[in-house]
Order: C-alpha cells, then structure tokens, then sequence
C-alpha cells in the first residue's frame, strides 16, 4: 500500500456511515444473534477455532449478516475476499479463484470469498463456484434476505451450514444507539450530543429489529439539530421520529417475507382472528402488495377455510375481487377490509377441502364405472344399448329425492363429504339425514 492508498482508506475510514464504523472488531464486540454465536455456539467455535466450512448468513436487513463476515475476517488467518453479487461478474469470480489456487498452491492459505446477496447471482454463476467450494479451493460465505431454499443452488447449500439471522431484539438496538450516541472513537461521542430516554424508546422499537436503521437515524439526528442552549446536540422524540419518519415494512414481493406475510394472513382469517387478518392485510396494502393477488387468496380461503359453513362467504369475496379491479386503491382498501373480516368472522368448515382430496383419492387408485342407469341416453344410439335404462327422476319421488345408486359399484359405499356441525353445514347435516330416512 502507499502512501496515497493509505491516506485514502484513513479518509473513507472517518467519512464512512456510522453504521459501518460501529461494525464490531470481534465476535465479543457482536450485539445480538447469541442463539448462533454464543460462546458455546457451533459458529463461535470455529470462528474462534479459524476451522470455517462454507457457511450462508440468511435473515432480513440490518441484522448483521455483513457485520459478522467482517468479524470473521478480522478473525481468520486465511485470505479474505469479498464480493457482491449484484456487481460482480464472471471475471471478478475468476479473478479470485486464481488467486485462491496460488495462494494454496505457493503458501499453503485458505481462501474465503464472501458474497454479499449472493441470491442475485444467477445460476450459471453459482455453477461456477461450486467445484472450488467442493474441492477447497474456496470457503464460501454468502450473505442473504431472501429464503436460500429457493434462492441458492442446492448442490452449494448442500456444502454449507446455514444460519439464520433473527431481527435484533430492542434491547440490542437500545444498546448499538448508545454506543452511536457515547463512543468517542467509533460513534459520535465527539458531538457531545445526549438522547433522551423517550427517544432511545421509540427508535429502538419502531426500527424493528434493524440495527442500521436505528443508527442511520441517529446520526442524522446529530448531525443536523442545532446545539441548545447548554451546548449539546438534544436528540429529542421529535427529532427521533423525524429522523426516521416511518417504520420500513420489511415485505419483499418477491421474497421470504412475502411469503410468511402471506402466509400468516391466510392463517389469520382460518383462525378466526379478524384483528390479525386485517392487520397483515394492513401490512400488505402498506408494502404496495398487488390488491388482485390479495383478492385472489381471499377467494381461495372462502371456500377452503369456510366453504358451505357460511356460502356467502365465497360470494362476498369474488365480489370484493370484481369491486377492487374496478375501484382501485386506495378505495380498494376498504372493500379488501370487509371481505377480509367477513371471512375472518365466518363459521369454518374445510369439508369442502377434505371431500375433493379424498375423491381423487378414489379416482386414482379405482377405475370406477359409471352406473348403466346415470349413462347418457341421448348420444347416436346409446338408448338401444340400455344405457340410462332405470333412471329415477329425483322429481317424480317424495321429497324430490331417490334411493338409487349414483356413485359406480367400486366406491359405491364411499362417503366424501362430511358436512361440520358449524353454521350452514349444520343444516345440511340435518337436511341430508331428513332425505335418507325411510
């Protein structure tokens, strides 16, 4: 290095945000995720040991995935490179496995490659890692929000420990906003700044979890209040909520979090809780979820989670889904709103569900045949085959309904639906029991 690199990486030192000045030095310096780096951790243990395998960090932003590659680096005796995958090409990959393979070859080092949203890498060039990794040429850490089941080659997961990065607790947050405020040598505590204790509050919880999130606020805040009257720079909760304006919903329209909000939506209105199911639905419209897929899941729950416990479900969600085409948002809110409780508050029966399945059940493993008297009499003839020959015309009986046998002899004594004892069902129950008695 000289001595204008030297200088130069002094200046991006000291200009650096302070989220990135306070990314701890070593693994007792890390706040948070004590569940995979406590010291009697698996991961605490190799770090501490320089016996690394291919590892990937996955979990939401500012959670300290990047955070702890760093630490490792500081830890390790092997050579450290770090790249990230959405500007990085074939050569750069190229690049460091040259440089891996002489610095195994000449020096007996390891190399680990750190790939930062290795998610964006595509296929291909995930394929290019992937003999380095399995022959040691590299030890691979890859950086990750989104779920590594669906975003990374299976053959590199296969050859890595995945570990996944909770959001930080608020305690945790309470504890890095103090060290931003205080720390004279990494923080800000040369500003001579103080932050209130309804402030530290309120960031520490409305960042959710997000460490940069929180520090980012503060050191907006310090930098731009004026000094009061006894000279110090007061983060007040004015300036806090200022500073950071609104919680960030973490809802990726294409990631994990889609999918878990997705899911514990639907699971709301199953549930029968139209507080949480609104509240997702909340979070969704918030994110600028599309409002024709979240009228498309409303739909499916209505008839899988409701079904003929209460019909009408089903009716007022694809009328929720014509209206939401046509209004649009924000009105659309509203409609969505009212389907969803609708729903929510419905009597629930999966009977609908459980009958389906289990026909096709039946139709997968039997070949059953339709019974001569249900056959079509009508088509080029048939009638002179005996086909519909003993039909009874439900109409013509007492209580519009006949004895005969409608299911083919293989499954005749099959029994599909079972209607709940809950709303409409009940009285399904009842009126089938009413037509089956002699």
């Amino acid at each position: 290095m000289d001595l204008f690199d030297y200088m130069r990486s002094n200046t991006m030192e000291k200009e650096a945000p302070l989220a990135s000045r306070l990314r701890p030095r070593t693994l007792d310096e890390v706040v948070g995720q004590q569940e995979i780096i406590g010291k009697d951790k698996l991961l605490y243990r190799a770090i501490k040991a320089d016996k690394l395998n291919s590892l990937i960090f996955y979990g939401p932003p500012g959670t300290g995935k990047t955070t702890l590659a760093k630490v490792i680096a500081n830890t390790t005796s092997a050579q450290f490179v770090q790249l990230n995958a959405t500007v990085a090409g074939k050569k750069d990959m190229e690049d460091v496995v040259k440089q891996a393979k002489d610095n195994r070859g000449m020096y007996g080092k390891r190399t680990i490659l750190f790939v930062d949203e290795i998610h964006r890498f595509n296929k291909g060039q995930q394929d290019y890692l992937l003999p380095f990794v399995e022959d040691g040429t590299l030890i691979l850490i890859g950086a990750t929000t989104e779920n590594p089941y669906f975003e990374v080659n299976g053959a590199l997961l296969s050859r890595s420990v995945i570990f996944e990065l909770k959001p930080l607790s608020k305690e945790d947050i309470r504890t890095l906003i103090e060290r931003a405020v205080y720390d004279k040598e990494r923080g800000m505590g040369s500003y001579d700044a103080v932050i209130d204790e309804d402030a530290m509050e309120f960031l520490a919880d409305i960042a959710g979890g997000d460490a940069r999130s929180a520090l980012n606020a503060v050191e907006l805040g310090i930098l731009t209040t004026e000094r009061g009257s006894d000279g110090k720079i007061h983060i007040t909760l004015d300036v806090a909520s200022e500073c950071i304006q609104k919680r960030v919903v973490r809802y990726d329209k294409t990631g994990d979090n889609h999918y878990d909000t997705i899911s514990a939506f639907i699971k709301s209105m199953r549930g029968s809780d139209p507080n949480a199911a609104v509240y997702y639905l909340a979070r969704m419209l918030y994110a600028g979820e599309d409002i024709k897929f979240i009228a498309r899941r409303i739909m499916i729950c209505a008839s899988e989670d409701v079904g003929n416990a209460d019909p009408r479900a089903l009716q007022v969600a694809v009328a929720a889904a014509q209206a939401v085409e046509r209004v649009g948002m924000p009105e659309a809110q509203i409609i969505l709103s009212q389907a969803v409780l609708y729903v929510a508050t419905a009597p629930k029966s999966n009977s609908a569900v459980c009958a389906i399945m289990d026909a096709t059940d039946a139709v997968r493993t039997s070949k059953g045949t339709v019974p001569v008297h249900l056959q079509d009499s009508h088509y080029k003839g048939s009638a002179k085959l005996g086909h519909g020959l003993g039909y009874e015309y439900a109409h013509n009986f007492p209580k519009h309904f006949s004895h005969q046998q409608y299911l083919p002899d293989e499954v005749k004594d099959k029994v599909f639906y079972h209607p709940s004892d809950n709303g409409y069902e009940k009285k399904i129950q009842e009126h089938m029991k009413w037509l089956h008695e002699d």
